[in-house]
């Protein structure tokens, strides 16, 4: 018997999903639908907006309003939605690869326009769809199919730029830590303005075969073992915060939300007329 939860939410036709065993995006897609249903949304008035990836399969299986767009421009697609029909509550789903390199342009005017848009970034380190490249977050010296020898690129830490580029609303989470995952999708939703949540996913059959990582198991106790939420971080030595990294609320703020300040200059328009 389905749960409940998956009755509400995803289209049972299409399940269950294609996503490689030991693959984080399912338990990333579910965090999702669960933020959905503990805030009480109203189905018709959700609409989720993909690019190309291992990601963008997500919509597919999510039974609200889905829109399925080309590769790196899920947020071009979802700022048009937002501002024809504002009323909506609209989220992204998108990967690292497609949301920081092709679609890295989109991201960061997105973030600085505080357009309200809810966006996920399953990050799984790599190019999982299109045969294990190396993608913007892959670790320097790990490798990919486009990286043999070792990656020398540096990688974004992809928060860090959303908040430098403007979100009002930024955190992490990982597919271990799933429960705090749909608490930070669900604060996501409800600031009004930009969001960027990155949920670090597992990726065992490019990125952990690759890179000798082990199974999907040992990947989610590496998550387990090596975050640190930034509000007990606050508290420690950088020694003991060597070789870990942060989880958790980055940022939350308050600044004017883009279709709001666009209707004001349509109303003043109209008033002028």
């Amino acid at each position: 018997m389905a749960s409940t939860l998956i009755q509400n939410n995803f289209r049972m036709d299409k399940l269950p999903h294609i996503w490689c065993p030991g693959c984080g995006h399912g338990i990333l897609m579910r965090s999702i639908a669960q933020a959905i249903e503990n805030l009480g949304l109203d189905k018709d008035k959700v609409c989720i907006v993909s690019g190309i990836g291992c990601s963008s399969r997500a919509p597919g299986y999510m039974d609200f309003n889905t829109l399925h767009t080309t590769h790196g421009r899920a947020l071009a697609f979802a700022t048009g939605v937002k501002l024809s029909r504002p009323e909506l509550e609209v989220i992204v789903i998108t990967g690292d690869g497609d949301a920081s390199a092709i679609g890295g342009n989109h991201l960061i005017h997105a973030c600085r326009r505080n357009i309200n848009i809810t966006t996920i970034v399953f990050n799984n380190n790599i190019y999982g769809m299109t045969g294990g490249q190396y993608s913007p977050t892959t670790p320097t010296g790990d490798l990919g199919t486009t990286a043999p020898y070792g990656n020398i690129d540096r990688p974004f830490n992809i928060p860090e730029l959303a908040a430098a580029a403007g979100a009002t609303y930024v955190a992490r989470g990982t597919a271990y830590h799933a429960n705090q995952l749909t608490k930070l999708v669900e604060k996501g939703i409800q600031n009004k303005g930009f969001s960027l949540i990155e949920g670090l996913s597992v990726c065992p059959t490019y990125y952990g075969r690759k890179n000798k990582k082990g199974s999907a198991v040992n990947i989610m106790q590496w998550q387990k073992e090596t975050a640190v939420d930034v509000k007990v971080a606050e508290k420690l030595s950088p020694e003991k915060l060597e070789g870990k990294f942060l989880i958790g609320e980055f940022k939350n703020t308050t600044l004017p939300e883009y279709t709001e300040e666009y209707q004001k200059i349509i109303d003043r328009f109209t008033k002028e007329r």
